[in-house]
């Protein structure tokens, strides 16, 4: 169990009033006194910062205005996942409301025809069409050559991107990235579309725009937010908070035909978001044309929006069937090979196996197999991937030594992509597969269960899950709490549905509760054993018939430990 400061603790319970268990909770997200406490559980919109504190606001804003002055045309771009489909609606909308809408058009490249970042046929585009500048979004950062090419043309570009940077930067007019050298902007770990926002905010400033006018894109900065998982805290936590507000509230008309398709009624939280709202708007990308959703976001006629929503949630249905059915394919792969079985890493290919899915399908193997992942494919008769990492394996650092076998790399800690040639395909599997082995202690190919406190079943009450619900929108760094409690036991009413999850009925202290326990049907046996559990699970609300009851959301169990130790 994380550890905290009990002093800390106490003194939260004594000034907010609460349960020791929220304090411990509080306290490990970096909450140790009653106003960090206030501004936790009530972001404000004030608290954003100023936007012309990030480097190169001043010559971006001074660009596009220029721009405006001139009558130029201006070309958004942006890239083809959630973060640069909501990036690019939220900017070519904004820029509708304040310029000709007959000198403005956006572009984003085919995930499968062009690739990722800025590509030939985009620029191309940009020069055929008359466009002297371009606002790129969620991507660019990397795209030096083509940038200084554009720049020969009598094209600039403003790049908007949160990706790390590289040595060199490109020769744009202005780069709008909290993480390049030297930018002072205080909050790092924007995604794409809060990059985008805050030049939004900064042209509202610059042209003495109403306050609320910007806040309107909210709903989608907040997809962005969910989608591309960066951390849940500092100014993301205040974005999030209030745009989910705006997706419950007033969301826009794409948003709300894409909500009324999906079938879900309740009010939704950022968990709904990732799970429900992003896979639809990646769906585009992965499946056929990133520009069906950028078409939803910005439409404002609901029918026109629905049938769009409905063309994503088809999409969506082929992705699905898609990565079940190469998901399986991949196991039966690894089931029948004992070298791929018995490895300390995973590398798989066909060439069939459809690029728009492989990255999820990395993700899905570690689920099975805990440890780092990459899935290739074939195309153009070169092998490109995705791959997906666990804690303890820098996938970024582990391609970079693999450079001389790749003819191309990019991504971060936990998730990457690569091309080669399929000749070197035998010999990066078992490079890989070294490097992972001499790199990753035994210790961390199992996945760790992070408990943020112990409470007992009578802790746990309405005003306890009403305070738990606050700490929303969770998300990295702000994770959903997870919550250990010891020797409780079956009331004799635990169950199995549809074979392979558990319907659970617990007691403890003579308080019963019920939970759900996905995918645990092998644990049936222990549950109806009588012994006293130690049990670790989440909290959430089951509503049946028109009531809502706290229930279990079961992550593990175990016979009782004797000493009560992790």
């Amino acid at each position: 169990m994380s550890a905290t400061d009990p002093a800390v603790v106490e003194s939260l319970s004594e000034s907010l009033k609460i349960h020791p268990a929220l304090c411990q909770v509080l306290a490990l997200r970096g909450v140790h006194d009653f106003e960090s406490a206030r501004a936790f559980f009530k972001p404000q919109l004030e608290d954003l910062h100023d936007p012309f504190l990030m480097k190169d606001m001043d010559r971006a804003t001074n660009r596009i205005i220029q721009a405006m002055k001139n009558k130029e045309k201006i070309l958004v771009y942006g890239d083809y996942d959630v973060d640069g489909t909501t990036s690019v609606a939220c900017m070519y909308e904004f820029l509708c409301s304040i310029y000709i809408s007959t000198n403005l058009d956006y572009y984003v490249p085919h995930r499968y025809k062009e690739g990722y970042g800025i590509s030939c046929k985009g620029l191309e585009y940009a020069r055929d069409n008359g466009f002297s500048l371009v606002v790129a979004l969620d991507c660019g950062i990397k795209s030096n050559e083509i940038i200084a090419q554009a720049a020969g043309w009598g094209i600039d570009f403003i790049v908007c991107d949160h990706h790390l940077p590289g040595l060199e930067l490109p020769p744009a007019v202005a780069i709008l990235n909290p993480k390049q050298a030297g930018c002072p902007y205080p909050f790092k770990e924007l995604c794409g579309c809060g990059v985008g926002f805050k030049l939004i905010c900064a042209l509202a400033d610059r042209l003495g725009m109403a306050p609320e006018l910007r806040f309107v894109y909210l709903d989608l900065v907040a997809t962005a937010i969910a989608a591309d998982i960066v951390p849940m805290t500092g100014e993301n936590r205040v974005l999030a908070y209030f745009g989910l507000l705006r997706v419950n509230q007033h969301p826009s008309t794409g948003m709300r035909a894409l909500i009324d398709v999906s079938g879900y009624q309740k009010e939704l939280t950022i968990s709904n978001v990732v799970f429900m709202i992003a896979p639809r708007v990646n769906a585009a990308g992965r499946m056929d044309d990133a520009r069906i959703a950028i078409q939803l976001f910005i439409e404002k006629d609901y029918e026109k929006a629905r049938q769009l929503a409905i063309q994503l949630q088809e999409n969506n249905t082929d992705r699905r069937e898609a990565d079940a059915l190469i998901t399986e394919e991949a196991l039966e792969m690894i089931r029948s090979d004992q070298q791929l079985a018995e490895g300390k890493s995973t590398v798989v290919f066909q060439p069939h196996w459809h690029k728009g899915v492989i990255g999820i399908v990395a993700s899905r193997l570690i689920e099975h197999y805990y440890r780092p992942t990459i899935v290739l494919t074939e195309s153009g008769g070169i092998l490109s991937g995705s791959a997906r990492s666990i804690p303890g394996f820098n996938l970024h650092e582990g391609l970079d030594q693999c450079s001389d076998l790749l003819l191309g790399f990019g991504g971060h800690y936990f998730a990457a992509g690569m091309t080669l040639a399929s000749e070197q395909l035998a010999a990066f599997r078992d490079r890989f597969e070294k490097i992972v082995r001499d790199s990753v202690p035994e210790s961390l190919f199992a996945p760790e269960i992070r408990i943020d406190a112990e409470i007992r079943f009578p802790d746990i009450t309405q005003k306890f899950y009403r305070i738990l619900t606050r700490m929303e929108p969770f998300g990295p760094d702000n994770l959903t709490p997870v919550f250990i409690s010891r020797g409780v036991r079956d009331t004799g009413k635990s169950s199995l549905v549809k074979e392979k999850h558990v319907r659970f009925s617990l007691q403890q202290q003579g308080v019963v509760l019920t939970g759900i326990g996905f995918n645990m049907g092998d644990k049936i046996g222990l549950v109806r054993s009588g012994q006293p559990l130690d049990i670790v699970y989440t909290l959430d609300e089951n509503e049946w018939n028109g009531s809502k009851t706290i229930q279990l959301k079961m992550i593990d169990l175990r016979e009782q430990s004797v000493v009560g130790s992790h």
